[in-house]
């Protein structure tokens, strides 16, 4: 069951049409309901704060996100979206839900009432 997911979430990132590595759509999904600090999004991803700081000066010269002060600690500054970066994600979603689509297209009744319920496991196993 491991390997299942893990090869469908891997197909289901790489099927996808955008142009951004994997690890900058990781942290603009972060984002996507607040920005965050580098030092949050660099816990959050399990790498060093260098190694964040390049992904979002990265980003930020692809025009993907924007920093801005901290309204509560002026040392701090936030990492937030762009439009461009909301388009990306966006793009990305739609592209991802087609691709689903068109692999669960055609699927007996049987099945996609199996996958239905095993999804609904699934997720409440991941929310533990």
């Amino acid at each position: 069951m491991r390997l299942a997911c893990q090869m469908i979430a891997r197909r289901v990132r790489f099927e996808s049409s955008s142009k951004v590595p994997p690890h900058q759509m990781s942290v603009l999904f972060k984002i996507r309901r607040e920005p965050r600090t580098p030092g949050a999004l660099a816990e959050a991803e399990r790498i060093s704060a260098p190694a964040m700081t390049r992904t979002v000066n990265a980003m930020a010269e692809a025009g993907l996100v924007r920093r801005m002060k901290h309204p509560e600690d002026s040392r701090s500054v936030l990492v937030v979206l762009t439009d461009e970066g909301r388009r990306t994600i966006e793009e990305v979603l739609d592209s991802r839900d087609t691709w689903m689509a068109r692999h669960l297209d055609g699927l007996a009744e049987e099945d996609l009432d199996l996958l239905e319920r095993a999804t609904k496991v699934l997720t409440r196993i991941g929310q533990q």
